[in-house]
């Protein structure tokens, strides 16, 4: 087995593990949901307990391996090569409602750079694992992008940041201006699933800002395992820390880069 495959391995063990905590605490969090600051940035006792479990395990294989998790902060040295970004709880606002759009992501950075991603959503007992160069597939199975080529035919998903409401850059322009151009534009409410159903060809493309590291981590490899692309919205390198992202399938990546940097603000509406 190649290392990769041993990583990829250790983050499914993981993410299945948290995976069995969050079903265990779905709709039984009563009043252990807070506010993290802003407004809709919600943690529950089922964030911490997932979080926890996943950090066992990598400290049971990987003891040398630093971490980046949503709840824990930094762990280890952050220099380190293998960087593992966790979100132990994607779409805590979901959860907390028990609207069924919620997953764990576990992704590995090896130099700053993604390879190896898992992402399970236990609500539909579905697995997404890739790494680099082994392929990316849903309950073991190999998937890939769709092969739609036109904006007009394609269905986008998005997300806005807690502080949309606080800031004038947000994505509420993008996200009105391309719900005219194509064929829909949807909000799930957990990045990591948006790029997961990118990298399974439910939807054709994704953009967002406002993101962090753990959010990506794991999809970012997913998708590009899948045959899709991934940038900046100006089809620069992506990077990581950089708080945006615009994936597709590939084939309208440029219209849609196009698209989103010549979108006119609300006030020119």
């Amino acid at each position: 087995m190649t290392k990769l495959q041993i990583f990829l391995d250790i983050a499914t063990e993981a993410a299945l593990a948290a995976g069995v905590v969050l079903q265990d605490y779905l709709g039984k969090l009563e009043d252990a949901i807070i506010e993290k600051g802003r407004p809709g940035d919600l943690v529950t006792a089922a964030d911490k307990a997932s979080e926890k479990v996943i950090l066992e395990v990598l400290h049971r294989h990987v003891p040398q391996h630093s971490i980046l998790a949503e709840e824990s902060g930094k762990i280890g040295n952050q220099d380190n090569e293998y960087l593992w970004a966790i979100d132990p709880l994607d779409g805590t606002t979901n959860y907390a409602h028990q609207y069924p759009s919620f997953a764990v992501s576990i992704g590995l950075l090896i130099n700053g750079v993604s390879q190896v991603g898992v992402i399970y959503d236990p609500f539909h007992n579905e697995l997404f694992r890739a790494a680099a160069g082994l392929g990316a597939t849903r309950n073991r199975r190999p998937i890939k992008v769709s092969e739609t080529s036109e904006l007009s035919k394609s269905l986008l998903v998005t997300g806005f940041a807690y502080d949309r409401r606080e800031t004038s850059d947000n994505n509420y322009a993008e996200f009105c201006h391309l719900t005219h151009l194509t064929q829909g534009v949807r909000r799930s409410g957990s990045a990591s699933l948006d790029l997961a159903y990118v990298a399974c060809g439910r939807v054709d493309a994704y953009w967002e800002r406002g993101i962090a590291p753990w959010d990506v981590a794991a999809g970012v490899i997913l998708l590009q395992e899948a045959g899709g692309k991934v940038s900046a919205y100006d089809r620069t390198p992506f990077k990581i820390d950089s708080g945006r992202i615009l994936a597709s399938n590939g084939n309208i990546h440029d219209v849609l880069s196009q698209t989103l940097t010549q979108t006119p603000p609300l006030s020119a509406w």
